[in-house]
């Protein structure tokens, strides 16, 4: 260990890695020539074999066959003088002739066999021309008989000379083929041996580099993987020194000074802790006092609105006696005023009354129950029952909606004022379309994806956030009328249930508002354990909500 200390840590971990890599690809190219050069030299050896070799000994037998041939045809043409014996002499020529070309090609680098193959073709000419050419010219067509026996007979020592020519043909092409299976063995034996010694190098050095990778990067590793354990167990006072490759001797020196550190810091945190500790006391006195303040006013707003209702009332009252008692001595422009006042103490009581419901939105009765987002849509529907019909809009909904958990009130007044919405803002040529789909949020395992999508005069991109905010408004109250108080409810009843609302700009053309709500069983799972808290001014504020309302 301590010879390849020094060697080691000039080496970072991917140093060697490297090099152990750059070794064994070594080790690869190398082995992959030797083998690809023994393949190549067997596969040479088996080509000259069944390619050359072994169809050169048949087509000498075609060889033989096609002189044999030759030696019956122009003995029966010669017996009995009929034309058609020459037929298998005149084809065995040509068939000779082919066979030996294709031979001196097969052969064309076995001197030996192109001799043997010259001898024949040699005998083979010598006969023709000494007996088979001038027996052939002796012969009268139509006259057997003309040539007699003997003179028959008597090429039949020339062609044994031939025969015994390609019967030292066929013995070189015999040997031949022998000496070639017995390269070939020997070939593959080499290969065998070869191939196997060098598997064997292959993981032997393979084990010695995964030694030796052990002793110089591994037991470093551990050794400092263990060190640090036993600090992170608490043993902070513990010293951690490195050894090994570069870079672990470098995160060695790392986690030491981390250690320092955490030892400096700990002791200076615990003096923090006592300081911590009065912050904490004094962030709790100004919680209960911050609650303390925002009950108070939540009961001044409400009392507030209380009072403000009363002289809006009398305001719009007294305008009105005003207009019916003294309507015939007002001009044109005066009964116009008195409308201006009732007009305008009409919409701040709506407004007020907005104001209050917004502010109610999970401070109140805060429901946490089982509740059908289609009986809250179908009561949302009831409710604007008139609206639908006098637009004569077609309402298109899935025939069930899932569970939530949730004020099912808050949640017929999301229905409602997005179906409400679309009703208002529709285009005035044409029949108003809501579309309401609810499928599985992608994005969000557990939640319900819910799209209200119309056929209106849809939202400027621009303007997609600014809708969401309380009193924005796109349009004049002459154009469309209402409080800007809408959107933003729904925002914050969505949010109150704990999904995100927003308006998908890719739609062609009207509106697509999008929200999320838990699923029923999601939602119950995070409720359960929890009681609804309900505020202290709940019951005080009761009756005011009532008569606001």
């Amino acid at each position: 260990m301590a010879g390849g200390t020094g060697i080691g840590r000039r080496l970072t971990v991917q140093g060697w890695f490297f090099l152990t890599l750059a070794l064994m690809v070594l080790l690869v190219v190398i082995g992959s020539a030797i083998g690809a050069n023994l393949l190549s030299r067997t596969a040479d050896v088996t080509d000259d074999l069944l390619q050359r070799v072994q169809p050169a000994q048949t087509e000498a037998y075609r060889l033989q066959a096609a002189l044999v041939n030759q030696e019956t045809g122009i003995r029966g043409y010669a017996i009995a003088a009929d034309q058609q014996f020459l037929a298998p002499y005149t084809s065995g020529k040509q068939d000779e002739a082919r066979s030996a070309a294709r031979l001196r090609a097969q052969l064309r680098d076995r001197p030996g066999l192109l001799a043997d193959l010259r001898a024949v073709e040699r005998g083979a000419v010598a006969w023709r021309q000494d007996y088979a050419e001038p027996l052939a010219a002796a012969v009268t067509p139509g006259r057997p008989g003309a040539v007699d026996q003997a003179t028959v007979d008597s090429g039949k020592h020339g062609f044994d000379h031939l025969r015994s020519l390609w019967a030292k043909q066929n013995v070189d092409l015999a040997r031949a083929v022998k000496e070639g299976h017995a390269h070939l063995a020997h070939q593959r034996t080499v290969r065998n041996v070869v191939l196997s010694a060098m598997v064997a190098v292959f993981l032997l050095t393979g084990v010695a580099l995964a030694v030796l990778v052990r002793l110089l990067v591994t037991r470093p590793l551990e050794a400092l993987t263990k060190a640090s354990e036993q600090v992170a167990a608490g043993d902070f006072a513990h010293r951690i020194h490195g050894d090994g490759p570069a870079d672990l001797i470098a995160v060695a020196g790392a986690v030491e000074g981390m250690r320092r550190r955490i030892v400096a810091e700990l002791d200076a945190s615990r003096e923090q802790e006592e300081v911590l500790g009065h912050q904490a006391d004094e962030l709790d006195a100004q919680a209960v006092e911050l609650r303390r303040s925002n009950t108070e006013l939540e009961q001044f707003a409400y009392v507030a609105s209380h009072d403000l209702q009363e002289p809006l009332r009398k305001v719009a009252s007294f305008c009105q006696l005003l207009e019916k008692r003294y309507g015939d001595k007002l001009d044109e422009r005066g009964l116009q005023y008195v409308d201006f006042a009732v007009d305008g103490a009409k919409r701040m009581q709506v407004l007020i009354n907005d104001l209050l419901t917004f502010s109610r939105v999970g401070r109140l009765d805060d429901i946490r129950e089982k509740a059908g987002l289609g009986q809250a849509l179908d009561k949302a529907l009831r409710n604007l029952a008139a609206s639908v019909e006098e637009s004569d809009a077609r309402i298109d909904r899935p025939e069930t909606l899932p569970d939530t958990v949730g004020d099912p009130t808050l949640l017929t007044m999301l229905w409602q004022n997005l179906v409400g919405n679309a009703l208002k803002f529709r285009r005035p040529d044409r029949a108003p379309q809501v579309s309401v789909t609810c499928e599985p949020d992608p994005e969000n395992p557990g939640m319900w994806l819910l799209c209200v999508t119309d056929n209106g005069i849809g939202i400027p991109e621009e303007f997609t956030d600014k809708v969401f905010v309380i009193f924005q408004r796109l349009h004049s109250r002459d154009a469309y009328g209402g409080t800007g108080i809408g959107l933003a409810l729904c925002k914050k009843i969505v949010e109150h249930h704990g999904g995100r609302i927003w308006i998908d700009s890719t739609v062609g053309e009207g509106t697509r508002f999008c929200f999320t709500l838990p699923a029923a069983e999601e939602a119950e799972d995070t409720t359960e354990g929890t009681e609804a808290v309900e505020h202290p001014e709940a019951s005080a504020a009761t009756d005011d909500e009532k008569a606001l309302t």
